[in-house]
Formats: C-alpha cells, structure tokens, sequence
C-alpha cells in the first residue's frame, strides 16, 4: 500500500523542559497522521461512527525510539497500511526529521499499530465493514 505523509512542527507544549521531544507525544503523533490519512481517503471519524455506529481503537502499540526530535524541529509522519483483517488494522508509523521541502533525515521513531472496530457504544469488537475496507485498500 503507499505510504501516506503527516508534517508536524515541534512546539513547546512538545517537549520536555530540555526542549526534547516528550517521548508519549510521539503517540499523538502517530495518531494525527492516522486520522489524516482516513480524511484522504474520504472517511470522517466522527461521521463513520454516526453512520455505522463504529469506531476504531488503538488495541497494541509497538513503538522504537531511536532519536530525540528538539524544539522547532519539522518532522514528516508516516502511515502504511500493513494488513488488514476482519476486525483490524495493522499500519506501520515512521517519525522523520525533516531536512527540506519533501527530503526525510534521521529516523526518530516507528511503530507498529493495530488498530481493531469496535462497537462504540458497547465498546466490543466488531467486524470492519467491507466497503470501509474497500475504501482503505484500494
């Protein structure tokens, strides 16, 4: 599947007294891309779920941290779709720095993500529906 791209500046509220990346905002992250990367495939969150009465959630985390991203620094966020199953997703996330326009330095961080569907209102896994997965294979 193609790799879609998230850019993110670092501020403050980023980072440690240091000026270093806090390392669990590599988390929101990961997340702001995943969500980006439903919009350009035309699926809203909150609309998908008012009209199938689902949602996905974060059910396994695997995350490396290789380097410290600082205060200002540009980074590009990554999202792959790896695999997907009946009631799950698996994507696989890279944080960047960014060294120019469209041009990736130093690796920071990736993760490997699942994702499951769940029922939203009784939280209790559920299958995907196949024409939302139609829509983020293709």
């Amino acid at each position: 599947m193609a790799e879609f791209e998230f850019p993110i500046r670092i501020y403050w509220e980023d980072t440690d007294a240091g000026g270093i990346v806090f390392y669990a905002n590599y988390l929101k992250f990961f997340e702001r891309a995943r969500t980006e990367w439903l919009r350009a495939r035309g699926v809203q969150q909150q609309q998908l779920r008012e009209q199938t009465g689902g949602m996905f959630v974060v059910s396994e985390c695997d995350v490396k941290y290789l380097r410290a991203a600082r205060l200002d620094d540009e980074l590009v966020i990554t999202a792959r779709l790896e695999e997907a199953g009946r009631a799950s997703l698996v994507l696989t996330q890279q944080a960047y720095l960014q060294t120019g326009p469209g041009q990736r330095g130093a690796l920071l961080s990736q993760a490997r993500i699942r994702i499951g569907w769940v029922d939203a209102t009784r939280l209790a896994p559920a299958r995907i529906p196949s024409s939302l997965i139609e829509r983020l294979t293709s």
